[in-house]
Parts: C-alpha cells; structure tokens; sequence
C-alpha cells in the first residue's frame, strides 16, 4: 500500500518557520515529481512548490510567486522523503498543507495520482 504522510505542521507565530516533511512508504519516488499544495479554508488547493523529475539524478524545483524566496522544497530519496523549509511565515500561509507525487504535468495538481492526509500550518499575526 502506497502511502504518504506529512508531519511537521503547527502555530507558528508570523516571521517564524516550520519544516514540513512527507515520508513516502510503498514505493518509491525516484523518476517522479514531488510537490507541496496548500489549501486555506474556502479557497481551492493551490500548488506551493514542485520538484521535478528532469532524467538520471536530476531534479529542478519550482515555487509559486507567493512563496518564492522564503520556502524550499527539497527530498531525499535514500529516506524516500520530501521537505518544505519555511521561513518569513505569514498569516497568509495558514492553509492545510498536502504533499503530492505523480508523472504528468508538474503543474497541475490532476497530475498527482498520490497525495498524503495533509499537515495544518497555522501562522498568528
């Protein structure tokens, strides 16, 4: 059985950080993309940052403006795990935190055919 599950969330004031991590167990991850969304209450879930799969032992990582400079997405496949540092947190980070991984279209969160549970980041002002 595939799964992933995130750890790592919990309050945080604003400026502070968090490191979130999603251990995969089943299967590995290798020649796939990896990638974190978020979702805050009523608004849909929104991609954070991906790694991406680019051939051998290669991989580029991509944010989301929001978060450019203040997160990093990174894995280690010999622990079959992806992190997401996080610094400079704002209350606009508060958002349920979901990591993903699948082979289409980095993007597009339809592309992920495997998500975790998901980790509650909350950021107080």
């Amino acid at each position: 059985q595939v799964q992933l599950v995130e750890s790592g969330g919990g309050l945080v004031q604003a400026g502070g950080s968090l490191r979130l991590s999603c251990a995969a167990s089943g299967r590995t991850f290798t020649s796939d993309n990896m990638a974190w969304f978020r979702q805050a209450p009523g608004k849909e879930r929104d991609l954070v940052a991906t790694i991406r799969w680019i051939g051998g032992s290669s991989y580029i990582a991509y944010y989301a403006d929001s978060v450019k400079g203040r997160f990093t997405i990174s894995r280690d496949n010999a622990k079959n795990t992806l992190y997401l540092q996080m610094k400079s947190l704002k209350p606009e980070d508060t958002a349920v935190y979901y990591c993903a991984a699948g082979d289409g279209d980095y993007s597009r969160a339809s592309a992920y055919g495997y998500w975790g549970q998901g980790t509650q980041v909350t950021v107080s002002s």
